[in-house]
């Protein structure tokens, strides 16, 4: 009997530090990659050309969530990359586009005018998270190992290195078009350091990005001058050799410049997906060299989709159109007409939302809610607009449940504009640079909101689930598995699947 208790003691002790260990096993490094305007349906438009070492990599070996949702509009660049990391939406984390107002002052996402740019003279470049209301994976990270954890931000976009390298990260670079090099700002550093700099030197030599110029961020050229600045990051700084995990940010924008200039369809589009299929087995295999295979984990995700374009829609007898910017801009008319002031009461009309001028308003003693109805009552009238409505009466005014909510997460009082507009579906807003022949993104449906979500690597296993995700999900996904607490305004939940 004596023996038999002896023999259990050590079994239930064995079985005890097993679990202990497993509970401190950590990878040594954190890879989150956002492929900007990616849609889901790309993961099986190219999959047969996609090689065995990049995308295919993930899918083949990896985890696939194959319905995550963007749960919030408008779905924009800016907030996807924060969504991402933070785990939360604009209600929350404060980041209502690339460009939105705060208390009625116009802001650039990432513009910080008190900070100076390193690596280049170009003042356009002054940037830092300092608009970021919430903290990020990587700053979880940091704080969980007393800030001895290094996290980097990498992008061509300055928002999408800048966003999710979050308020800690020790670094975030991305590209000044100008000068052809990689920048930072002094938030982070007051030098670039060597390595850095023998990577400026290196694209200053390469003629095939100086032959593109200013314009790299059209050509697939971009997603590879960005994976060499990652491979040269995780070099330079050592990533994955320390004691504690470490986390390497990199989102590639080529695909959405080249989207919105040429669309979803085409040969430019083949070859920025082609050519990042292989720039992305580039960097897995520096992975497995540097950090050891099994020994890092990734995600991929996208920040947002993107709708075929309008033309191509209708020249196979499918529905789709454009929303008239001037149709818009008319808005401006009406108001001054109806209420006989010179001074503009709206803000601005970006990304499916009106921003009324609460100072301006108050000046000329205008009635704020007349105001609204006229706003509302024009916008209703135009061609092929769906739903219209005040964003503080948005519960009690008849529309889809998933619209009011998508429309609520991404509303913040002080950031999220006062109107929310909603065209009929594949009709869309050119705005933000998009050509004739292009697209653009932002609305509530799927071309815009399904996003890919992959993970690969340390502890996740094979498979896939067809089961509803969101974009919130991915950042208490990983922390999950890290063993740290959950980024402060996160509202996703683990997907137990990975975690399990």
């Amino acid at each position: 009997m004596k023996k038999i208790f002896v023999l259990l003691t050590l079994c239930l002790c064995t079985i005890s530090i097993e679990a202990q260990t497993q509970f401190n096993e950590k990878p040594k490094l954190v890879v989150g990659i956002v492929v900007d305007q990616m849609r889901w349906d790309y993961l099986g438009r190219y999959y047969d050309r996609f090689t065995a070492d990049g995308f295919r990599r993930m899918i083949d070996q990896g985890y696939s969530c194959n319905n995550c949702l963007i749960n919030y509009i408008p779905t924009i660049t800016a907030i996807g990359h924060t969504s991402v990391y933070t785990g939360s939406t604009p209600a929350l984390h404060g980041i209502c586009g690339n460009t939105f107002y705060i208390d009625g002052r116009k802001t650039y996402c990432t513009g910080d005018t008190t900070v100076q740019v390193i690596g280049s003279n170009n003042k356009k470049c002054r940037q830092s998270p300092v608009n970021l209301l919430a903290t990020t994976i990587g700053d979880q990270l940091r704080l969980h190992n007393d800030f001895l954890s290094k996290v980097i931000g990498i992008s061509y976009k300055d928002r999408a290195a800048i966003l999710p390298a979050g308020r800690s990260g020790n670094a975030a670079y991305w590209i000044d078009t100008k000068n052809l090099c990689f920048v930072t700002s002094s938030y982070y550093m007051k030098q670039l350091p060597e390595w850095a700099k023998k990577q400026n030197e290196r694209m200053a030599k390469d003629k095939a990005v100086q032959e593109v110029g200013s314009r790299i961020g059209y050509s697939p050229i971009c997603g590879t001058v960005t994976t060499d600045m990652a491979i040269a990051a995780l070099e330079g700084e050592q990533l994955g050799k320390g004691q504690y995990t470490d986390m390497l940010c990199v989102s590639y924008s080529q695909t959405d410049v080249i989207g919105h200039e040429w669309s979803t369809r085409g040969e430019r589009t083949d070859a920025a997906y082609l050519t990042l299929d292989k720039d992305l087995a580039r960097l897995f295999k520096k992975l497995d060299e540097q950090v050891g295979q099994g020994q890092w984990i990734a995600f991929l995700t996208a920040d947002h989709g993107a709708a075929h374009n309008y033309q191509f829609m209708q020249d196979h007898k499918l529905n789709g159109g454009k929303v008239e910017e001037k149709t818009l801009n008319e808005l401006h008319n009406i108001v001054k007409k109806t209420f006989g002031v010179e001074q503009k009461l709206i803000s601005g009309i970006p990304d499916y939302r009106v921003y009324l001028d609460h100072k301006a308003i108050s000046d000329n003693g205008i009635d704020m809610e007349k105001l609204k109805t006229v706003i509302i009552d024009y916008l209703r009238s135009l061609p092929h607009m769906q739903y219209v409505f005040d964003i503080e009466k948005a519960a009690t005014t008849p529309m889809p449940p998933l619209i009011r909510d998508r429309a609520l997460l991404g509303y913040h009082p002080h950031r999220g504009g006062d109107i929310i507009f909603i065209p009929e579906p594949n009709h869309y807003n050119f705005g933000n640079g998009s050509s004739a022949v292009g697209t653009t993104h932002g609305e509530w449906n799927p071309y815009d909101a399904h996003i890919p979500l992959l993970f690969y690597g340390w502890k996740v296993p094979h498979g896939a689930t067809s089961r509803e995700v969101h974009i919130t999900d991915i950042a208490p996904t990983i922390c999950q598995m890290l063993h740290i607490q959950q980024p402060n305004a996160c509202i996703g939940e683990a997907i137990t699947e990975i975690t399990k």
